[in-house]
């Protein structure tokens, strides 16, 4: 008893903590509540990386996978037709591409640098892990109805019979029909165009930034998709007007235009040099 109490004060203390240093997650009800709401997500194509981009959900989603229950509500799943049609489908959902592409996004790589510095983040995956009841509930998982439940599945003539039934099952017809629908790719197409599906990186690929609409880019900002960037690197510096005297050119100040054939014209040029004045004798 003793010992349940500690835990429980470890156990609270750690979660106040990583509350207030913002490694938990802000919403607590948008995530999974139970093991099937887990798997529900992570059979979803559209959702399932969502674990892996933030460590906010990284956090209750090592909680999950380390249950028992986890695995037993894994078991039941895996013998329903209807999640595997489900998961096929997400598959060839648009939006499975965007949930992949945020990969690329530098964001989400700060976030995993910061939550490795972070002693809060690290807390609150050891309070899970050295949690005394997952332990027992390890332990006792032999004894958990919901273990024998899905070894009992396997001798229910029900769930043969859904299987043996596929060929005339409404969902798995929809499922093969999805390919022939032309929205599809056009939802695919437009994926892959969006500069949403990028994350940050889609701001490369935005034509707001592009200088040939009337909205010029910020001069700090070089947009590698704009062809009008690449000729400006090399258009040659502004000429002063012609006032009708020759001379020596002027010493080469500022910045050194490497497209320019003048600045490498002048660069041989002795006269474009200064010269140290003659010692006084």
């Amino acid at each position: 008893m003793k010992a349940k109490s500690i835990a429980f004060v470890l156990a609270l203390l750690g979660s106040a903590t990583v509350q207030a240093n913002g490694t938990a997650p802000a919403t607590p009800s948008a995530l999974p509540q139970n093991s099937a709401q887990w798997l529900e997500r992570m059979t979803d194509f559209t959702r399932n990386a969502s674990a892996y981009r933030d460590p906010k959900m990284f956090v209750p989603w090592a909680n999950a996978v380390t249950e028992p229950g986890f695995y037993t509500q894994m078991g039941v799943n895996m013998m329903e037709p209807g999640n595997w049609y489900r998961m096929m489908g997400s598959m060839m959902d648009p939006r499975s591409m965007n949930n992949y592409m945020q990969f690329t996004d530098p964001n989400m790589y700060m976030k995993w640098m910061a939550a490795s510095m972070d002693p809060n983040f690290y807390t609150a995956l050891m309070t899970q892990f050295a949690d005394p009841g997952k332990m027992m509930r390890w332990m006792m998982m032999p004894m958990d109805p919901n273990m024998w439940n899905m070894m009992m599945q396997s001798m229910n003539p029900g769930m043969y019979m859904k299987w043996m039934m596929q060929p005339m099952d409404p969902r798995l017809w929809q499922l093969a029909m999805t390919p022939m629908n032309p929205a599809v790719y056009t939802g695919w197409m437009n994926a892959t165009m969006s500069p949403a599906t990028y994350g940050t990186w889609g701001g490369w690929m935005n034509p707001a930034t592009y200088g040939g609409n009337g909205t010029a880019a910020p001069a700090s900002t070089f947009n590698f998709f704009d062809p009008g960037a690449w000729m400006g690197m090399g258009a040659p510096a502004a000429q002063p007007a012609a006032t009708g005297t020759t001379g020596a050119p002027a010493p080469a100040t500022g910045t050194f235009n490497f497209f320019d054939p003048n600045a490498w014209m002048n660069m041989m040029n002795p006269a474009a040099y200064p010269q140290a004045a003659p010692a006084a004798q």
